[in-house]
């Protein structure tokens, strides 16, 4: 344990930040989850409803990849290679249905 109070103070600081950051890390990991199974379910049974929460969990999912992004608890590149494979994901379940 740290006996100067500053170093206390930022042992104390960055226990926060960790905090905050895995409950962003957790939160992008959530919504990519739930962006692929909207996917999933909209491949197995096309509806206008299941195509609007596709549209939806994309939205929230890259929303909270940027701000991740831009609090610096993901890499740039990280962030853009998570948006990349959800809109790959829902071009490819989107796409079959409309031909």
């Amino acid at each position: 344990m740290a006996n100067i109070t500053s170093a206390k103070k930022r042992i104390q600081i960055a226990e926060r930040n960790r905090l905050q950051n895995k409950s962003y890390r957790s939160a992008v990991r959530t919504l990519m989850k739930r962006c692929f199974a909207e996917c999933q379910s909209y491949e197995s049974k096309p509806d206008e409803q299941v195509k609007a929460d596709v549209q939806k969990s994309m939205n929230e999912a890259f929303s909270k990849i940027d701000k991740a992004v831009k609090r610096g608890v993901l890499h740039r590149n990280t962030g853009s290679n998570q948006k990349s494979r959800i809109s790959s994901a829902v071009k490819k379940a989107l796409e079959p249905a409309t031909n």
